[in-house]
């Protein structure tokens, strides 16, 4: 059987198992690329070839893991986020696209030039302070998360790209006994209210950290209050905070800001789609 018949029997498979078909199809394709080692170009001239040894038991099991709902990434084991090739298991949240908007309000605010400090709490795979370090070298960053296996999986990823030496990973509540004062603090804090799980996609609600994706509260901004609470004194005056929140949250984000006697809301930033998902705040 050839690798083009394989994966389009993988398509079909995939489809059967309740994925749309644009994911179906890409979801098939991709996995054979991960497996063969080719690019694109490669499938297309050269998939209509026999199978090379080996192939069809290696995809079919991935495909397997694909149509039981696991991520198509914890099944590669990486992501790319900010353009960096990061690893993911399923100890770690999934970076999503909407992320890269805390990254662009960091080099908004600080130059390439500029030595600062900055703490990333809730780190997961560590993309957030990974970017951040990569694009400005002299920034001094510790990154935290509740998990020790998420520790684990961004001190490899800050080894990957080179940055641990500026970028130290230390397992912690939130901020732990961490102290400041630093210039930024970014965080991306679990906030999907727990009444939305049963409206999960299999991906998120079956195979991702529990612990990275329910916020707690009624409105799921428990630990986003946390954040605003024990932040600021950790920040210098003038300093930043910047987090992360979901969809349809805004308002409930601006009160809890406008709540803060030591934090002043700078900007609510959108992504393309025009939703605001980014908070962006000054310490007075």
């Amino acid at each position: 059987m050839s690798v083009h018949q394989l994966v389009a029997n993988a398509r079909d498979r995939l489809r059967t198992a309740g994925l749309a078909p644009a994911e179906a199809d890409l979801s098939a394709r991709l996995l054979a690329e991960h497996v063969l080692g080719w690019d694109t170009a490669r499938l297309l001239t050269s998939g209509g070839d026999h199978e090379p040894h080996g192939f069809a038991e290696t995809f079919g099991a991935l495909v397997a893991r694909r149509a039981a709902r696991e991520p198509f990434h914890y099944i590669v084991g990486h992501r790319e986020f900010w353009g960096l090739k990061l690893e993911v298991s399923p100890a770690v949240l999934i970076p999503r696209p909407e992320t890269e908007l805390i990254v662009e309000a960091v080099l908004a605010l600080v130059s390439s030039s500029q030595l600062f400090t900055m703490i990333d709490a809730c780190t997961g795979c560590g993309n957030v302070a990974v970017a951040v370090a990569k694009e400005r070298r002299n920034a001094r960053i510790v990154a935290t998360d509740i998990s020790t296996a998420a520790i684990e999986v961004a001190r490899r990823n800050a080894a990957r790209h080179g940055v641990e030496a500026r970028l130290t990973c230390v397992q912690a509540d939130l901020f732990g006994d961490l102290t400041g004062p630093v210039d930024l603090i970014t965080a991306n804090p679990p906030y999907v209210p727990e009444r939305n799980a049963p409206g999960l996609q299999p991906e998120v609600g079956g195979h991702e950290p529990h612990v990275a994706l329910f916020g707690g509260g009624d409105d799921g901004l428990r630990m986003f209050e946390r954040v605003v609470r024990e932040a600021p004194p950790l920040l210098r005056p003038g300093g930043h905070l910047i987090c992360e929140f979901g969809f349809g949250q805004e308002i409930e984000v601006e009160e809890i800001l406008e709540a803060s006697s030591e934090l002043t809301l700078v900007e609510l930033k959108r992504d393309l789609q025009g939703l605001a998902r980014t908070a962006v705040a000054i310490r007075t």
